[in-house]
């Protein structure tokens, strides 16, 4: 029995307890699984009747960063086509991203081949390159589940003040469990056994929580 409406390069965080639905909710508004009941609608037209374009619009962002045993480039384009101005954007995202000290402590700086999973970088460097890729791939919707949690304080709030700079410019939907990480975003919906209990502002939401 969930009610919501999602505006355009609004941003939006989901909280609640775990096993309180967030990642289901989630999964059913990408698409990755259907409601048995109800419709996901998409601009007034069911998702399914669009579902392959919507995919392209958006972007999802784990605790756990998707990393391939290929170079920095490679895992920001996760492609090997080169167009005409793919050098120029990677150059223009990678200081967006804040990824400029790693390219320079790389050997081979963004041709470096990064491991399996990622592992010649730290956690918040591949969540840096999980932003860079969404924003590469000009994702519309970024969906952050979970995505700074295992990361310490300090570098939290680096990634953070990352996804803070591209609100209003796209649509971000946060889930998350420390109460700072959702105090920038316009609205928060409070889950619990599956329904929204609360809705309204961080100031309404948070300020109310003991």
């Amino acid at each position: 029995d969930i009610n919501l409406q999602i505006t355009s390069n609004q941003s939006l965080a989901i909280m609640g307890s775990s096993g309180s639905g967030k990642t289901t909710l989630v999964d059913i508004f990408l698409g990755l699984l259907k409601p048995d009941d109800g419709t996901v609608l998409l601009n007034d037209k069911p998702m399914e009747d669009n579902l392959d374009s919507w995919r392209k619009m958006t972007a999802y962002i784990p605790q756990e960063t998707l990393m391939i045993n290929e170079s920095l480039k490679s895992n920001i384009k996760l492609s090997e086509k080169f167009l005409e101005n793919d050098e120029k954007k990677l150059s223009e995202i990678i200081t967006q991203a804040k990824l400029e000290d790693v390219v320079k402590n790389l050997p081979e700086g963004i041709e470096s081949n990064l491991g399996e999973g990622g592992i010649k970088l730290s956690g918040g460097q591949r969540q840096r390159v999980s932003l860079a890729r969404a924003i590469f791939h000009s994702r519309e919707l970024l969906v952050f589940d979970e995505a700074t949690s295992a990361l310490d304080m300090e570098t939290e709030d680096e990634v953070m003040q990352e996804i803070k700079k591209i609100k209003g410019t796209k649509t971000l939907i946060l889930i998350a469990h420390r109460q700072d990480t959702l105090r920038f975003c316009d609205r928060i919906f409070e889950l619990k056994d599956g329904k929204v209990i609360r809705e309204g502002t961080p100031k309404e939401i948070l300020n109310n929580i003991s």
